[in-house]
């Protein structure tokens, strides 16, 4: 009796459930969505795995985040601090402070949260910044992926004002310094910038309103926009598929991966419950911004050896380097030093970075799409841009701090300021000569393992006492991996006169491609090489000699 009153129930439930599915999916595409999903190939390879450490950070941030949100006061009134951090007992400050303080001293777990969320942000931002460079360094950019690049470089853009937003709100010494630098930052935009100084501090600095006014920001409106990206982003990734490296199986029109389930999602949950993990180790055992110890902000005062976060510490570090220049029109003063490192630069990197999917296609002449993964080695001129960009950056960020690298190595200031001046201009160059050198070297070590193989560590003798290396043929799969490579090549000169863009153009492309080592490759060879590099889009063609 009990059993069948046992499968009447289930067979109820079943029908209920089938019900309610219909009925939906009669309103919205769910079986359509969910069979498009289930079947997706995921990709397979570690470094796909960056994107997800950023979304899984992300989650770890809006938990986080939700729950400092129902104890912080964003308001800049002042008070007089009676809690429980008894050294800054009695002592005005504003009720953004005083809030903090009350999170992190009497809040159960307050502390713990406020440290996993600066955690969360710091690796959220490091996440998104490696595999925008995986994606550069793999040309994981071109057609028809372009649209989707710039939702990530916007995405990392949002990402770091987002950061700055929320590093500014707890008034404390070290986040009201780096208020009133943005505070001068806005002041020397040309014209404006006075104006926007007023609007947004709501009156002469410090102001009343700048503390609310980022609150918002960062709790509301930068946050739906980066939900609104990302979900955008997921969007493009399922309907244009990821790419893929170059191996046996694996070709310019094809998506080879996992399946959801099992293995997928298996993966990605454990890697999930990892990031949660080692977050909240980082949050119980490393500190991080220890506010009490900084002490309420004080507009005559600067807190000694102040730095921001690293990623915006790039900022910092142009201010410092920019040498003092400014211009007096019209009783209007320009502050070339502060608007040119602060406003100007960051602006030049955001738009190159926008623009350059679309101006390697015009150097190229590229329409096709391209579902391989590039070895960084066979693009040199690319790989070695990236590099010079990298250290650039890291010149800056080291110029942020010259000011305690100079008092912890007992050297002068000065003198460490013009080092990292010139630094930063003949740095990123000899990045560049000797990344591509780099590159080469490793196409030329490619082109030898072909040639001879690999190296077996043993020494042969002949009867005439001659000495030789031993060597063994190289797999099937890595032989794959060196030969299976699209390398365009330069465009040629053009005949009669041309137009000045024409000829940058030709200069250009044969910067970008002229150097590269041919590889070992039959006819035969080069036939099966453009059959597998071919877009989907084109017909394969008979690959060049040089490949």
């Amino acid at each position: 009796m009990f059993r069948r009153r046992g499968a009447r129930l289930e067979e109820r439930a079943e029908g209920a459930v089938g019900t309610a599915f219909t009925a939906l999916d009669r309103r919205l595409p769910l079986a359509e969505g969910a069979k498009a999903l289930l079947r997706k190939a995921f990709p397979d390879h570690w470094s796909f795995l960056l994107g997800e450490i950023a979304l899984y950070s992300f989650v770890v941030l809006v938990i986080t985040g939700t729950y400092l949100t129902l104890f912080f006061d964003p308001s800049m009134a002042e008070t007089v601090y009676h809690g429980r951090h008894f050294p800054l007992d009695g002592t005005r400050m504003s009720h953004a402070y005083a809030s903090t303080l009350h999170i992190s001293f009497e809040v159960r777990g307050g502390l713990l949260i406020r440290q996993i969320h600066h955690w969360s942000s710091l690796v959220f931002l490091a996440a998104i910044g490696t595999h925008l460079f995986r994606v550069f360094f793999t040309g994981a950019f071109r057609r028809p992926r372009e649209l989707n690049w710039m939702v990530g470089v916007t995405l990392f853009m949002l990402s770091m004002l987002e950061g700055f937003a929320g590093y500014s709100l707890p008034d404390d010494s070290l986040s009201g310094t780096g208020l009133r630098t943005a505070n001068a930052i806005v002041t020397s935009i040309p014209l404006v910038g006075s104006y926007l100084n007023f609007f947004l501090w709501q009156g002469a600095y410090p102001g009343t309103g700048i503390i609310p006014r980022l609150y918002v920001l960062h709790i509301l409106l930068i946050p739906g926009i980066i939900v609104a990206l990302i979900a955008l982003h997921l969007l493009l990734v399922v309907t244009l598929k990821h790419t893929h490296w170059n191996k046996p199986g694996h070709t310019n029109r094809n998506v080879v991966g996992q399946p959801m389930v099992p293995h997928f999602t298996a993966k990605t949950t454990g890697l999930l419950l990892m990031i949660f993990g080692v977050l909240s180790c980082l949050g119980a055992l490393a500190q991080i911004n220890p506010v009490w110890d900084y002490g309420p902000y004080r507009p005559d005062q600067v807190s000694t050896g102040v730095q921001p976060d690293w990623y915006v510490g790039f900022l910092e570090g142009g201010l410092r380097l920019m040498p003092p220049f400014e211009t007096n029109l019209w009783g209007h003063t320009v502050m070339w030093n502060v608007f040119i490192p602060t406003l100007v630069l960051p602006g030049l990197l955001f738009m190159s970075l926008y623009l350059y999917p679309y101006f390697e296609r015009w150097v190229t002449g590229d329409r096709g799409e391209h579902h391989l993964c590039d070895r960084p080695r066979n693009r040199p001129t690319r790989t070695a841009l990236g590099v010079a960009a990298l250290v650039f950056y890291a010149v800056l960020l080291l110029a942020g701090g010259n000011d305690v690298i100079a008092y912890s190595f007992r050297i002068s200031v000065d003198a460490l300021t013009w080092v990292l001046r010139t630094a930063l201009v003949l740095g990123p160059v000899a990045a560049f000569w000797l990344t591509k050198r780099l590159c080469l070297a490793l196409q030329a070590a490619d082109r030898e393992l072909l040639t001879e193989g690999e190296e077996t560590g043993e020494v042969t003798q002949s009867v005439y006492g001659a000495l030789g290396e031993g060597h063994t043929g190289v797999s099937a799969e890595r032989k794959y991996v060196i030969l299976v490579r699209d390398v365009p090549e330069p465009l040629p000169p053009a005949a009669g006169p041309t137009s000045r863009g024409l000829r940058l153009r030709i200069a250009l492309s044969g910067w970008y491609y002229r150097d590269h080592v041919p590889l070992p490759a039959g006819p035969e060879q080069r036939r099966e090489i453009s059959e597998r590099t071919t877009g989907p889009d084109r017909e394969p063609a008979e690959a060049p000699d040089a490949q």
